[in-house]
C-alpha cells in the first residue's frame, strides 16, 4: 500500500556520493539533455560506460485492473454483478480527461515535462543536493521518472502473493538506501530516457495518470475523480483537478475520503479531517493552483475562484466482492471459487488469485434472471431464521444437455463472513470446496442411483422382488453381505417405510413410485451398495466434502444416508433427462482477459448412461409424480419426472427435471437434528414445504424453456419377468406365505375350506405351481379341519344310505335312474363322488339304477 511520498530516502551518505552522481549526471547532460555542455576526462568516460551498460528497455506490464463479473438481466443484456480488485482503477483515454488535469499535474510535478528528454536534471540534482545536506526526502523526479517508478512497482506488485511481498516491492522500487539508492535512481533515469525515445509525451503523461496512486486503493485519475468527487475525469473542475494533482506527493495523507482525519499530528491528534476543512490537502491544492497561475495555465480570476472553493468531497465507494451481486451473492461466490480453482485463470493458486484481483478479466456468467427471481420468491416461504432449529433451504437449476447453472437460491441472506445474525456465508447448494458445507443427506432422492444401477445390469423395472419388511442380507461390496433390519419397530439401526408401510412383493417400478425402503433394500440383496455408490459418482456426485461415496458402503447408503451437494444432484438428474449425457457444472459462458483474449474455462459433456438405461430411468421416475411426488405436481402439461426424499425427517428433498431444466430443492437442518414434521411455517408443515418451492421453480423453467416427452423406455428393460412359482400345498399358512413372498410373489389368504387335513394346512393354491410373473398375487386357502371324505358305496340303495349315515352324513337321499336290465336296484355312485372331502352337513345323493323306480326318486 502507498504511504507518504514515494521517493528515495537516505540514498546519500554524504557529499562524496553526490560528487560521483554529479559526474554521471554530467554525462547525462552531455548525452541526452543539454548537448551544449561538455564533459571530459576519465571520470566522464567511466560514468558513461556505467550508465550505458544499464538496461534501457522497460517492460510495461498491463495495468492492475479490477475483474468484472456479469450476469444477464431479464432482457438479455449483460449487467455488472460484482467486481474484485486490489487497486480501484478506471482506465481512461487521453480525451477522457479534462485538459485542466494535465495542466495541474504538469505544473505541480514537472513544469518542464514537454521540454526535457525524460530527466529534469536540474530538479534531480537540486533534490539530491538538498537531501545530502539535510537528510531530507525531497523529490525531483520528472513525470517520466515517476511513471517508470510506478511501472516498476506495479510490475513487482502484480506478482506479489501477500502483503509482505507488496511491501517488499515498495521498498525495492522506492526507498533503497546507500549506494543501492543511487543505482536505482540511475536505472530509473536510464529507463525514462529510453521511454521518451519510444513514446509520445501524451502517452507517457496518460500512462502516469492511469497508474499512479491517489490514496488507499484508489489508482489512476479515472477512479480518483469518481471516488473523491463523483464525476468522470472529463468533468473535473480546476479546484478538483488541483486537489487530485496535489495528492500524488503523499497519497495517504492528502486523501479526502476519511472525514475523521487521514493522519495525526505530533501530539496524536487527527488532522486533515472534515472538521478542519481537510487543511493539509487544502494547502497542497492551493500550492498547485499557485503553480498553475505562475505557469499561465489558469487566469487570475480562475485562480481566485478555485482558491476560494472549499474542499467538498462527494465520496463514491466502489464496492467489491459478491455482496454487490444483489440476489445472486451465493452464485457469485460459486463463480469466484471456479476462477480461483480452474487452470484457465492461472497455473497456480497464487496466479489465479492475482488474476482475479488484478487481471482485469471480464467474466460472463450463466445465470438466468427470470429463473433466479422466481427462485428467490419461491424459497422465501422458508423463514431465514426460526427459534427452534437451524433451518436451511436451497434451490438450484441447471440446463439439461449443457450443465449451465440457471439459478441458485437459498433461504438465508448472504454476508461475506456470516457473522451478521440471520445471515450466512455458506452456500447450501455446493460442495465445501466451492464455498458450501459438507452437504446434506440425500434421502430417497439417492434411490435414483439404485434404479440406474439396476438398469445398468440389464435388469427390468418390471421384475419383482420381496419388498416386505424383514431382514435383508444386503450386498455391501466384493461379495460381502450385511444383515439389515427393514421394519417399522423404530429401534436403533432399523429402517422402516414411510408411514409404517409393511411393504409388498412388487416391481422396481412400483418400489420407485412408492419410495419403498424395504423394496430398495431388497434390490440391495442383488446389486451391491458399492456399485450403487459408484454409479452416483459416475454421474458427478461426491460427498459434500469432496470425498468419494464408495468408502464405507453401508447398506443404508442406498437410502441416501450420505451428505451430498444439491448441485451435484442437479447434474445427475439432468443426465437422466438428457438421455444419458452428463455435463459438468457450467457457471461461466465466456471469460476474457484484459486484452480481450478468450480464456473461458472448458467444461465437457459425455455419455454416461446408455439411451436404453436413461430412457427407462426417466420413464420410471415419471411414475413418481403419481406416487410420492403427487404433492409436487405442476399441472402445466410439460412432462417432468421427479423423486422425493426424506432423511429421518431432518432433511427433505424434491429432485426432478423436464427435458430442458433440472430443479433440486432441499429443506432441512443446517446443523442439528430437529424434526421437520414437528414444525410449521407460513402454513406448511416443514417436511412438506418442498412441495411449494419445487413446482414454482420447475414451473417457471417450463414456462420459459418448455419441455418434450421423454424417450420411450427400452423394451428389454421393461419386460415382464417370469419366475418359478413353488407349490405350497401341505404347508402351514405362515410357511406358505414366507415361501411365496421369498420367491417374489404377493400372497392372498382365502377363506378356510373343508379339508380332512389339520386346520390351517394349505390345501388349495391359485395359480398352481409352475412359472408366473414375479409379483403375481397367489391365493392360498387352508383346511378348516372339518372335512369328511365321502366313502365309496355299492349294492342296494338302502344299504348305501345306511353306510353314509353311519359315516356321519345326516342329509342323505337317493336318485333313481330307470334301466330294464337293473333288476330291483343297484347303486352306481354318489354326488359328491366318493373320495370328495365335504363337511358333515353336506347333502349326499346316492345314485342307483332300477327296472322300475316306482315312487322312489
Amino acid at each position: 500500500m502507498p504511504q507518504l511520498k514515494r521517493t528515495a530516502t537516505g540514498v546519500l551518505g554524504g557529499l562524496a556520493g553526490l560528487v560521483g552522481l554529479s559526474a554521471i549526471a554530467g554525462v547525462l547532460v552531455t548525452a541526452t539533455v543539454t548537448p551544449a555542455i561538455a564533459v571530459s576526462g576519465y571520470a566522464a568516460t567511466s560514468a558513461l560506460d556505467t550508465f550505458e551498460n544499464m538496461p534501457s528497455f522497460l517492460e510495461i506490464d498491463p495495468l492492475m485492473l479490477p475483474t468484472e463479473m456479469y450476469r444477464k438481466d431479464s432482457t438479455g443484456n449483460d449487467i455488472l454483478m460484482a467486481e474484485f480488485y486490489d487497486q480501484n482503477r478506471i482506465p481512461v483515454a487521453f480525451d477522457q480527461v479534462n485538459p485542466v488535469m494535465y495542466d495541474a499535474i504538469i505544473s505541480s510535478e514537472d513544469k518542464n515535462f514537454y521540454t526535457h528528454g525524460g530527466v529534469d536534471l536540474v530538479g534531480t540534482l537540486s533534490a539530491l543536493a538538498g537531501n545530502a545536506s539535510s537528510g531530507g526526502n525531497r523529490g525531483g523526479s520528472s513525470i517520466t521518472q515517476q511513471y517508470v517508478k510506478n511501472v516498476l512497482q506495479q510490475n513487482c506488485e502484480s506478482q506479489a502473493a501477500n502483503a509482505d511481498e507488496v511491501e517488499a516491492c515498495f521498498t525495492t522500487t522506492t526507498v533503497s538506501e546507500g549506494s543501492a539508492g543511487y543505482q536505482r535512481k540511475l536505472q530509473e533515469m536510464r529507463y525514462a530516457i529510453q521511454l521518451e525515445k519510444m513514446y509520445p509525451k501524451e502517452t507517457i503523461l496518460l500512462g502516469y495518470l492511469n497508474i499512479t496512486n491517489f490514496g488507499g486503493v484508489v489508482y489512476g485519475i479515472g477512479a480518483a475523480a469518481q471516488t473523491y468527487f463523483g464525476v468522470p475525469a472529463s468533468d473535473l473542475t480546476i479546484a478538483q483537478a488541483a486537489t487530485i494533482a496535489g495528492m500524488v506527493q503523499a497519497p495517504n495523507t492528502y486523501r479526502i475520503d476519511k472525514p475523521e482525519g487521514s493522519t495525526t499530528d505530533k501530539a496524536g491528534n487527527a488532522v486533515n479531517s472534515a472538521a478542519d476543512g481537510y487543511k493539509l490537502t487544502l494547502d497542497r491544492r492551493n500550492y498547485v493552483l499557485g503553480r498553475m497561475l505562475e505557469d499561465g495555465k489558469i487566469s487570475q480570476a480562475e485562480y481566485d475562484e478555485a482558491y476560494a472553493t472549499p474542499i467538498t468531497p462527494n465520496i463514491q465507494t466502489r464496492a467489491q466482492g459478491c455482496q454487490t451481486a444483489s440476489g445472486a451473492e451465493f452464485f457469485c461466490e460459486y463463480v469466484r471459487s471456479i476462477v480461483l480453482s480452474d487452470p484457465a485463470f492461472g497455473e497456480t493458486p497464487e496466479d489465479r488469485t492475482a488474476n482475479l484481483r488484478r487481471g482485469g478479466m471480464k467474466i460472463y456468467t450463466t445465470l438466468d434472471a427470470d429463473l433466479q427471481q422466481r427462485g428467490l420468491e419461491a424459497i422465501s416461504v422458508v423463514p431465514a431464521t426460526v427459534d427452534y432449529m437451524d433451518l436451511g433451504s436451497s434451490g438450484v437449476q441447471v440446463e439439461v444437455g449443457t450443465g449451465r447453472i440457471l439459478s441458485m437460491v437459498q433461504n438465508r441472506p448472504y454476508s461475506p463472513t456470516g457473522d451478521v445474525p440471520g445471515t450466512t456465508s455458506v452456500n447450501y447448494n455446493v460442495r465445501q470446496a466451492n464455498g458450501g458445507g459438507i452437504g446434506h443427506p440425500a434421502g430417497s432422492t439417492y434411490k435414483a442411483f439404485s434404479l440406474v444401477n439396476w438398469l445398468n445390469q440389464g435388469r427390468s423395472v418390471n421384475e419383482a422382488l420381496n419388498g416386505r419388511v424383514g431382514v435383508k442380507n444386503v450386498q455391501t461390496c466384493d461379495g460381502a453381505k450385511q444383515k439389515t433390519f427393514a421394519d417399522n419397530t423404530g429401534q436403533a439401526n432399523h429402517i422402516g417405510n414411510f408411514e409404517n408401510n409393511s411393504g409388498y412383493s412388487g416391481t422396481i417400478y412400483n418400489f420407485t413410485r412408492d419410495s419403498l425402503n424395504s423394496g430398495f433394500l431388497a434390490m440391495g440383496e442383488q446389486i451391491s451398495v458399492c456399485s450403487t455408490n459408484q454409479t452416483a459418482m459416475s454421474l458427478g456426485v461426491m460427498r459434500g466434502d469432496g470425498t468419494a461415496l464408495d468408502q464405507d458402503n453401508q447398506p443404508y447408503d442406498v437410502l441416501g444416508s450420505q451428505a451430498v451437494a444439491p448441485l451435484d444432484m442437479a447434474e445427475a438428474y439432468a443426465t437422466i433427462a438428457a438421455n444419458g449425457i452428463y455435463c459438468q457444472p457450467k457457471s461461466i459462458d465466456k471469460a476474457l482477459d484484459a486484452e480481450g483474449n478468450d480464456i473461458t474455462p472448458q467444461t465437457t459433456c459425455e455419455r454416461k448412461l446408455s439411451e436404453a438405461v436413461a430412457s427407462t430411468a426417466a420413464y420410471t421416475l415419471v411414475g413418481v409424480m403419481s406416487g410420492t411426488g403427487v404433492g409436487a405436481r405442476i399441472g402445466d402439461g410439460t412432462p417432468v419426472f421427479g423423486k422425493t426424499g426424506i432423511h429421518q425427517y431432518e432433511h427433505t428433498w424434491m429432485d426432478g427435471a423436464s427435458t430442458k431444466v433440472a430443479t433440486i430443492v432441499w429443506v432441512g437442518n443446517v446443523q442439528g437434528f430437529a424434526k421437520l414434521n414437528e414444525h410449521r411455517a407460513n402454513g406448511y408443515q416443514l417436511s412438506r414445504i418442498r412441495n411449494s418451492i419445487w413446482p414454482a421453480m420447475q414451473g417457471a423453467a417450463n414456462a420459459k424453456y418448455g419441455g418434450d416427452n421423454f424417450p420411450t423406455p427400452d423394451g428389454s428393460l421393461t419386460k415382464q419377468v417370469l419366475t418359478d412359482l413353488p407349490s405350497v400345498i401341505g404347508q402351514t399358512v405362515e410357511q406358505a406365505t414366507k415361501t411365496l413372498e421369498t420367491a417374489g410373489f404377493t400372497v392372498s389368504v382365502g377363506d378356510a375350506v373343508d379339508g380332512v387335513e389339520a386346520a390351517g394346512t394349505v390345501i388349495q393354491q391359485d395359480p398352481g405351481a409352475g412359472r408366473a410373473a414375479a409379483g403375481t398375487t397367489i391365493t392360498i386357502r387352508p383346511s378348516n379341519g372339518q372335512g369328511v371324505t365321502v366313502p365309496a358305496v355299492s349294492g342296494k340303495p338302502d344299504d348305501a344310505v345306511q353306510t353314509l349315515r353311519a359315516a356321519g352324513f345326516g342329509q342323505v337321499d337317493t336318485q333313481c335312474t330307470q334301466s330294464d336290465s337293473a333288476g330291483d336296484g343297484a347303486v352306481t355312485g354318489t354326488n359328491p363322488a366318493a373320495g370328495t372331502v365335504v363337511s358333515r352337513g353336506s347333502q349326499i345323493t346316492v345314485q342307483y339304477q332300477a327296472k322300475s323306480c316306482g315312487g322312489r326318486p
